[in-house]
């Protein structure tokens, strides 16, 4: 049985988190600060975190700056705060993924189970959606017996977002994951990139979905 750790000094939070993932099948443990979380990660392996940034004490950047000394396990941040900075230095610490309250219980599990697919390399190959094949090994997108020829950012970007089929991926995280900690340019990059993306994969382009004031999501429908 996978293991969660949930840390929220809210809880409501905690237990609202529990019960929907115990519905996915989560054993789960709880603690209300940094320390206790820490202590627990320490004696116990867990195949998630949920970490909230606003704790009394050690908040959650203090927390995962400690916990990457000694664990790389997933780990998703909660967030009431929507700055880009915060969500750019929780990626620059190691977060895997980040949630906004309040936020839907659904789509925190739709994202567990993203990003520890990830985690457990199960995407790597190929992504296959109908007659839409993603080969990420030898980085060849098919589309039916038509082979898309991608420049490396596209298709990193493309992978990126189909490996999170659903989700809803903002503009800041693309940037972090695509183009790496280092990269401080506009976030219109991103949608520089979606353009041209779109551009290249022409009647497949719908898998590519605008989520206004927010970001993007790969979606397939049958």
């Amino acid at each position: 049985m996978r293991k969660m750790l949930i840390v929220d000094d809210d809880a409501h939070i905690r237990n609202l988190v529990m019960v929907y993932a115990q519905l996915e099948g989560f054993q789960c443990s709880e603690a209300e600060n940094a320390d206790q979380a820490v202590a627990l990660l320490s004696q116990s392996d867990f195949d998630i975190l949920i970490l909230d940034i606003m704790m009394p004490g050690k908040d959650g950047f203090e927390a995962l700056a400690e916990i990457r000394q000694f664990s790389q396990l997933p780990v998703i941040m909660l967030t009431a705060r929507s700055e880009e900075y915060d969500k750019l230095l929780g990626f620059r610490l190691g977060a895997d993924d980040y949630v906004s309250k309040p936020f839907s219980p659904k789509e925190l599990m739709a994202r567990v189970n993203a990003v520890l697919k990830r985690a457990g390399g199960e995407t790597a190959g190929a992504l296959k959606f109908g007659d839409f094949c993603i080969e990420t090994d030898t980085r060849i997108v098919m589309a039916g017996e038509n082979r898309i020829n991608l420049p490396p950012k596209e298709f990193d970007l493309l992978v990126k977002l189909a490996q999170n089929e659903h989700i809803v991926m903002i503009r800041d995280q693309l940037l972090s994951s695509v183009w790496g900690y280092e990269y401080y340019g506009d976030t219109r990059t991103v949608d520089t990139h979606v353009k041209s993306l779109r551009e290249h994969l022409g009647d497949y382009r719908r898998l590519i979905q605008t989520v206004w004031g927010v970001g993007y999501k790969f979606e397939y429908k049958q």
